[in-house]
């Protein structure tokens, strides 16, 4: 399952999102060339989308902690593969931080806690 701009999933059969040409096309027409990127399982639904993206020009972050391989050796290795290739794997916790950057943001600090704090 992929997600539109509007947030309204996109009903798929492959497991390759970049292949699926409605997920494709949700993400071109943001304009935005990186991409945050979770799935189901690490070497097959983050893995090729991650690869394609990047072929194609896109700068990847793949959450690794929000994604489990069939065995934790296919799941680092798949990650591994990933970083080689210029994807930047990145936590849900170092992500948020990020966007967050400093508690003095007002207008997201809110959002953040509960969504950080839900999370630990």
């Amino acid at each position: 399952m992929s997600v539109g701009l509007e947030g309204e999933p996109i009903d798929r059969a492959t497991v390759n999102a970049w292949e699926d040409n409605d997920s494709r096309a949700a993400v071109e027409q943001t304009g935005r060339r990186k991409l945050v990127i979770a799935a189901l399982w690490t070497e097959v639904c983050l893995c090729f989308p991650t690869l394609d993206a990047l072929r194609d020009g896109y700068e990847v972050y793949p959450i690794i902690d929000a994604v489990e391989g069939t065995s934790s050796e296919a799941h680092d290795l798949a990650t591994r593969r990933m970083a080689q290739v210029g994807a930047r794997p990145i936590s849900w916790v170092q992500l948020i931080c990020e966007l967050q950057r400093d508690w003095q943001r007002k207008d997201t600090v809110g959002e953040f806690a509960n969504i950080f704090f839900a999370g630990n």
